[in-house]
Parts: C-alpha cells; structure tokens; sequence
C-alpha cells in the first residue's frame, strides 16, 4: 500500500486565503490528503456549507483527497439523516471520519453510500470494534483507520498502547493513518492546543524524526499533521521523510576518509539477517570495497549505541564492514565515522533482520 503525507485545516476557525497558501505549499511538496475537522460547528446548515465547500473544492482542485472528521452530532445539528450522505458528498468531500462510534452495523451500511465516500474509523481504542463492523459485511475497500489527536500534554497515547490499537487493522489490511505535531501550528478544533500528535513521545519531537517512526512501525500508512500551520521548514523535512525505510539522520565524523564516506551514502544497507545484539552489521559493503585501503583513525575510545563504525585496515576479512552500535563496546579494529542524531535513536528499534536502511 503506497505511503502518503496530509495535513489538516480547519475551516470554522481559519483563515480561507491562509488556508489557500497553505495548500498550495503542501500540494507542491507532494502532500496529497487534508483531514477537515466538522466537530466544532455551528447549526447554520447553509453558512457551514459554503464555508467548508469552498475550502474543500480548492483542495480538490490542488489533487488532495479530503476527509471530514464528523460526530453523530454533527448530523442532528445539520438536519441530516444517517441513511442519507448527499450533503457531504455535495460539499466535494471523499471520505467521512467518525470521531465516535455508532453500532457497528451502521457503519457497514455507511460503507456502502452510493456517493463513494470512504468511511474512516478511529483507531485509537484497543477494542473489537473493526472486528465487529466486520462482521456486518462492510464494503472493504472504503473502509479505512485514523486515529486520534491529543490536544493536551500528557494525554495522547503510549507507544505499546498505539501498536496494539494499530495492528488490528493493519492485519485487516485497512487503510491506517496518524497524526504528527507541528511545533509552529497553533490551531486546532479546541482552545487547549498543546500540540496535535497521535504519540505522547512525539509532541516536542521534530516533525521528520515524528513521521519517520510512524512509517518505521509499519503500521501507518497515511502520516497527517495534527495542527495548522506547520512552518514551511516543517513542511519541506516531511515532504523529504522516505516513507518505507528508515533514513538516519547522522552527524559525521571530522576523520572520516573517502572510501567511508563512499562506504555510508553510495550503498543500500541491509542489516544482516542473523542478528547480534551488540551492533547492526551491513556487511556486503565490505565485499564491495574489500581492495580499498581503510587506516584506522578514531578508533581508540568507547563506542555507545548510535555511533557508526566501519572495519579499518587492522580488521582482516571484516575490513569497510559497516557496524551501528547497539551495545557499547571497545574495538581497535573498528574507526568511529559517524552518530545518528540522539533524536532518532528510538529508530534502531525497527531495524530488524534483513531491514533497509540508508543514511543522509
């Protein structure tokens, strides 16, 4: 299933022409689905109609795919029937997200709108809820998971938590997306907006190394940030995130030569499928430049998890193998040519056997 980036804007509260750059930076960049949140309005039918539909159709008109997030609220508060979705098909949206659930055989009939709309569930409990609307015989294909948002510190969900929500719709293959925080964005659909991110481990983390941990867990297809506006510099570093390995951001060592710096950007990685806990070890770069002479430098203090080694000259059959630490340890035999950034160590924890990794 192909990775996406989205964003979100909120249109009770925005601006429409700063909403407008705002599209237009992000859909240059490659973003390609908005989450519109309908939580907060108001009970003029009319007004919110032409509110939201001329947001909606500028995205549509920049290529985003448009989700509006709804309550059960929503419909009474707007005269709507459950049985009749025309007006957010009207509104030019192409799927709606149910931030409350109904009873299951709702949403399987839902799914079967003759406008198309996709229906997005909130992924954030660790029930049967998908399991149950499954049973009712939903239409699969447009059926698909978000989860929530956390506008107050300390209140969005722990990592363990987060895989065990996530990964009863992953092996569904369902359609699965969460939220990352800008630092810059200050708006929200509530007053309390202490960041957006779906992970309480995320909130003051920069946003790349947030969507970089999202895509690593493979259990995330579609990465939006929470909160408006993201900075431009926010945008462009998700617009750059490689969506399906996991890319390391690394600090180079001042000794590092040129056959190791050949040796850590020219190449694919793979960590080797029989594991070691002590360091992940690429090892067929060796073979590639097993007649490249490598002179030990930085080699004499101890490595902790993080640094990037590679197998000098004194290394024997080893030698221009490349190493990340994982356990710290002392070796002669091995030159210290770089560290990942201490922001993306949690990263290491998805480097498993026969994983992809890259370096920039």
């Amino acid at each position: 299933m192909k990775r996406r980036i989205g964003l979100s804007l909120y249109p009770d509260s925005s601006d429409f022409e700063k909403d407008k750059v705002y599209l237009e930076k992000a859909g240059k960049l490659g973003f390609s689905r908005v989450f519109m949140s309908m939580l907060e309005i108001g009970d003029d039918k009319e007004a919110v109609f032409r509110k939201f539909s001329r947001v909606i159709g500028y995205a549509k008109e920049l290529g985003f795919e448009v989700a509006l997030d709804i309550a059960p609220g929503i419909f009474d508060a707007l005269g709507i029937s459950y049985d009749d979705l025309r007006y957010f098909a009207e509104l030019g949206a192409d799927g709606l997200r149910l931030d409350v659930a109904f009873d299951s055989s709702k949403e399987a009939l839902l799914s079967f709108n003759p406008y198309g709309l996709f229906i997005e569930l909130n992924m954030s409990n660790d029930v049967a809820y998908l399991d149950n609307i499954l049973t009712y015989q939903p239409n699969r294909p447009f059926i698909y998971g978000c989860h929530n948002f956390y506008p107050q510190k300390g209140t969005a969900l722990p990592l363990d938590f987060f895989i065990s929500c996530s990964e009863r719709f992953k092996k569904e293959g369902i359609r699965t997306a969460a939220f990352v925080n800008s630092q810059a964005g200050k708006l929200g659909p509530w007053d309390i907006n202490d960041g957006l991110p779906t992970l309480e481990i995320h909130r003051t983390l920069p946003i790349d190394v947030q969507a970089k941990h999202l895509f690593a867990t493979n259990l995330i297809d579609d990465v939006i940030i929470g909160n408006a506006y993201a900075s431009d510099e926010e945008l462009r570093a998700l617009s750059e995130v490689n969506r399906y390995q996991v890319d390391f951001r690394i600090e180079v060592s001042a000794g590092i030569n040129d056959v190791e710096r050949d040796i850590l950007f020219d190449n694919q990685h793979v960590r080797r499928g029989d594991i070691t806990a002590r360091m992940i070890r690429s090892t067929a770069v060796r073979k590639i430049y097993e007649n490249r002479e490598n002179p030990p430098h930085d080699n004499q203090g101890e490595f902790t998890r993080g640094d990037i080694v590679i197998g000098n000259d004194l290394f024997g059959k080893y030698k221009n193998e490349l190493q990340i630490v994982l356990e710290a340890h002392t070796d002669e035999r091995k030159n210290k040519v770089g560290r990942i950034c201490d922001a993306e160590l949690l990263l290491l924890d998805y480097i498993n056997p026969w994983s992809k990794f890259l370096f920039h």
